[in-house]
């Protein structure tokens, strides 16, 4: 969006803006602001380390996630205490599928959560994106939740390209197809990884 200086420009003639609702008291304020910053800076280490997961299953590499934070402290533009308590996560479980497990991460992302939610839900309410701030709650709370609404998006690519979908009460892998308008075929794609 930065990069769309001269749209965004024309656009703000046309779209309306919300109402920004002034901040009363400016200190708990800073204070959300304070933890959802932390809280999405946590979510943000764990998501580059699970991709660094998957990349290591991919390509069978053996990583040590620990000496990599240590690494990154030691000499790039990245330095931060915080990259030792990520040393310590690994250090005490190898195979910690996300940071946000740790028990420090997790009690750290609890103690921020309801200031994080002020934050995103006071720009949300008037109109100001904060896109890191969040989509890193909306992978927070994706990642708590054992059932999510992807089901729904299955559901709506077989109506439209007979995509085939998952069912809550099937085995994982089993995948059906749903003629919804009773005008289409039975024929259906196979499912596939990309």
């Amino acid at each position: 969006m930065s990069a769309q200086k001269d749209e965004r420009v024309e656009a703000s003639k046309i779209i309306p803006s919300t109402e920004i609702h002034p901040v009363a008291d400016k200190q708990p304020f800073l204070n959300d602001l304070r933890d959802a910053i932390y809280a999405a800076k946590i979510i943000s280490y764990a998501q580059g380390f699970v991709l660094m997961r998957a990349a290591a299953a991919e390509y069978k590499w053996n990583l040590n996630y620990g000496g990599i934070a240590l690494m990154w402290r030691g000499g790039c533009i990245i330095r931060s205490k915080f990259l030792g308590k990520i040393k310590e996560a690994f250090d005490k479980n190898h195979d910690l599928s996300n940071l946000v497990l740790d028990p420090f991460f997790l009690e750290k992302l609890q103690s921020c959560i309801k200031g994080w939610r002020r934050i995103v839900a006071a720009a949300t309410l008037s109109g100001i994106p904060i896109p890191a701030l969040s989509t890193a709650l909306s992978y927070y709370d994706g990642l708590r939740t054992e059932r999510l609404p992807a089901n729904l998006l299955q559901a709506q690519r077989d109506y439209f390209g007979a995509h085939t979908y998952e069912r809550t009460d099937a085995p994982r892998g089993q995948f059906f197809h749903t003629n919804w308008t009773g005008r289409g075929g039975t024929t259906a794609s196979s499912p596939y990884n990309a």
